[in-house]
């Protein structure tokens, strides 16, 4: 008899009835899985041997972080063209990101076998001392290239912080729950979107940029430390309940070194990590370069990269013990195709917003505090939505049908308006309206595409999946960063030249280069107007990329099984 599609596909655990394993406050006191990766049957232990309050206060610690995460989301946004146009290089501002974003996105899935294998407090720990460092060497760069470099620490950290984070949410709550707490524990956005603007405007105002990021280092750890000390603390007593087996293995420092270097397939990540960010640099930088495309330094970026990636593909076919990437989960059409959708949807993102806080305070006449309310409406909009569909879920069951026929339309429809209404001319309130669309969009997307991926694995591969999940995202991110930069880097200085007045064109490049420079010119100044068509002219370029992608993120959603996740067990303990 054929197994119906909507069921759960081969290597998840089904009960019929959630209900009769577990009580009405979501409490199961059934042992750890011996079968599992030490990391996660330490995280069943715990999550059995702490009480509900425990479990309250690690929420409430949880949500706090969220809210210093996306106060320092939105100040890094709102201050990273200043920080390049602090080094007469404004039109860098995406490039700047996408070697972080690559690395970012592939270390999640060693951060993956941290937490399957060390622990979860061990891995949250790293990196929140990423983080920190990060945090520490971006406010004393003196340099675009050391800012790129501190970057990398600063969003590998971050990056891994806000997954530990996600893994957490789906140790400690039902699948059929999972959305609505996900979506619960993002509502700082709410608050913390309105916060941005006015906390960079007074630090540009005042002590300058170097001393946000200061401020940062010291509030991360103060607010993230603490749900650590609650897992460790829970972990321990679990382990004096006798929920904990100890190993019997003392391995020497060597052979642990080896040991852990094969389970995290090390070389593999240096391979893809190396591979795509010497891949994708060139397209933003070509245009540094005197001779372009035929500089030497652009041909041999590209042709490593390709040849590392292919070298990445060899290695994990013939020779690595330990695959980087679980292959038997990405050949599931629903796990693929959730990849492809979140790659489509990052790379859409990347490829209309990375000038849009420019774009709004040069054509639109914004303050910083002004373009940033503007941008944060798509936060807003999409956290309330993500609470919506998490409840509409847990009622369902149902993801599919949400995100195929209401959540991808409004994203493509927010994002092909835009292409009319973003002008010299253009009303703001038009930009508004579209900013709403692509957040109901993407809160729907966001929801359903973690679900679907979930849904497709057992609590084994929770971690993997969502490293995989974000994998594919920051890849996709950093390919709409190239994107942005190369369709900036090509367009942007063609139109300057061909509008600016011609006592204007010796100032061209120190125009198209600093942000600053192209506010000093007064709206309404022949010159102002110059700069604000040419910046149409770009944007529109970029919101037809953006556009354009979507056809890869429909087909990703058509590949689901069409899974309804009530009555699906895959965790223990004391759960939501």
């Amino acid at each position: 008899m054929a197994i119906p599609e909507e069921t759960r596909i081969e290597g998840s655990e089904v009960s019929l009835d959630d209900s009769e394993n577990s009580n009405a406050a979501g409490h199961s006191n059934e042992p750890p899985d011996r079968t599992a990766q030490s990391g996660v049957r330490d995280i069943e232990a715990t999550t059995v041997a702490w009480t509900t309050n425990a479990l309250i206060f690690a929420y409430v610690m949880l949500w706090i972080t969220y809210f210093v995460e996306g106060m320092l989301g939105g100040v890094t946004a709102a201050l990273n063209p200043y920080v390049t146009s602090a080094f007469a290089l404004h039109s860098l501002t995406p490039t700047v990101g996408v070697l972080s974003s690559v690395i970012g996105g592939v270390t999640n899935l060693t951060l993956a076998k941290i937490l399957d294998v060390f622990g979860r407090p061990q891995g949250y720990l790293f990196c929140v001392s990423l983080a920190t460092v990060g945090l520490i060497m971006m406010a004393a760069c003196n340099s675009v290239e050391s800012y790129a470099a501190a970057q990398v620490f600063y969003t590998v950290g971050n990056n891994g912080l806000q997954y530990s984070l996600s893994v957490f949410v789906a140790d400690t709550s039902k699948l059929r729950n999972r959305g609505l707490m996900q979506a619960i524990v993002s509502t700082p956005n709410l608050i913390t979107c309105w916060l941005a603007g006015p906390i960079s405007t007074g630090f540009l105002n005042g002590p300058g940029w170097r001393w946000a990021f200061g401020m940062f280092t010291i509030l991360v750890p103060a607010v993230a430390l603490p749900l650590w000390g609650l897992l460790l603390k829970n972990y321990f007593k679990a382990k004096n309940l006798g929920l904990i087996s100890k190993s019997n293995s003392q391995p020497n420092s060597l052979q642990s070194v080896l040991h852990y270097c094969c389970e995290f397939d090390a070389i593999g990540l240096l391979l893809i990590s190396a591979g795509f960010a010497l891949f994708l640099l060139p397209f933003d930088l070509y245009t540094l370069q005197a001779k372009g495309w035929d500089s030497a330094l652009v041909i041999s970026m590209l042709v490593i990269g390709v040849a590392l990636i292919i070298t990445f593909v060899i290695w994990e076919k013939f020779f690595v013990s330990t695959t980087f990437m679980p292959y038997s989960l990405l050949l599931d059409r629903t796990v693929f195709g959730a990849c492809i959708l979140s790659a489509t949807l990052f790379i859409s993102y990347y490829c209309w917003a990375s000038f849009l806080g420019s774009f709004l305070q040069v054509v639109n006449g914004l303050s910083v505090t002004d373009a940033s309310y503007v941008q944060q409406t798509y936060t807003v909009c999409s956290v309330l939505c993500s609470v919506g569909v998490g409840a509409f879920i847990h009622y369902t069951g149902r993801f599919k049908p949400v995100c195929l026929y209401v959540g991808m339309p409004l994203s493509i429809l927010g994002v092909g308006l835009m292409i009319n209404f973003l002008g010299p001319s253009g009303n703001i309130g038009y930009i508004v309206m579209c900013q709403i669309f692509l957040s109901v969009g993407s809160g729907i997307v966001v929801i359903c595409d973690e679900i679907a991926i979930l849904a497709a694995a057992s609590h084994q591969h929770t971690a993997v999946c969502i490293a995989v999940l974000s994998m594919f995202a920051s890849v996709g991110g950093a390919i709409g960063l190239t994107i942005a930069s190369a369709i900036w880097q090509d367009i942007f200085p063609k139109k300057l030249a061909d509008y600016l007045p011609a006592k204007d064109l010796p100032d061209l490049l120190l125009i198209y280069a600093d942000l600053s420079t192209q506010l000093s010119y007064p709206m309404g100044s022949d010159t102002r107007l110059a700069i604000q068509h040419a910046y149409a002219d770009a944007q529109k370029m970029l919101l037809t990329a953006g556009t354009a992608v979507w056809v890869a993120g429909v087909i990703g959603v058509l590949l689901w099984r069409n899974i309804n996740v009530i009555g699906i067990r895959q965790t223990k303990g004391h759960v939501w």
